[in-house]
């Protein structure tokens, strides 16, 4: 299966920015966090919608656009803020491996049901079913999201 989508559509970026207004005024919605991280060419904070997904007390986050500017600062960074509404914790970005990243994909479909269609869409799985998105470990990104002590709260 491979991914032929690699850029956010403007109607999404649209969307993207709703989100982030809701958020920082204190108004979060569905599942939606967002993740802040820096730049790694300009250094200047990113900020991002995501869907995190819990498996046993870890919280994860889940790349659903191949080629993400978002994916590529958090690997060089290694750490970032996840915030929701007016909550932020300082978090360590750990990316998980290809061979352990089907557990918490299986998970995604029943934590974040509105969020499936866009992993469809992309092609970055074959169906929208728990064994679907397990499947589509090699091609999509996992990060474990480990809060940092003494980080922001």
């Amino acid at each position: 299966m491979t991914a032929q989508r690699s850029t956010i559509s403007p109607r999404h970026k649209a969307r993207n920015r709703v989100v982030i207004f809701f958020h920082r005024i204190g108004l979060p919605f569905g599942p939606m966090h967002l993740l802040t991280v820096p730049g790694r060419k300009s250094g200047v904070p990113r900020t991002t919608p995501v869907a995190p997904v819990v498996v046993a007390d870890e919280r994860y986050i889940v790349q659903a656009y191949p080629n993400s500017d978002w994916v590529k600062n958090a690997r060089d960074a290694g750490g970032g803020v996840l915030t929701r509404g007016r909550r932020a914790k300082t978090v360590d970005l750990v990316e998980v491996p290809e061979e352990q990243r089907g557990p918490v994909l299986r998970e995604f479909p029943g934590q974040n049901p509105r969020g499936v269609a866009a992993f469809v869409r992309n092609g970055l799985v074959g169906s929208g079913s728990p064994d679907g998105f397990a499947a589509a470990a090699p091609h999509v990104v996992v990060f474990r999201a480990t809060p940092r002590t003494g980080g922001a709260s």
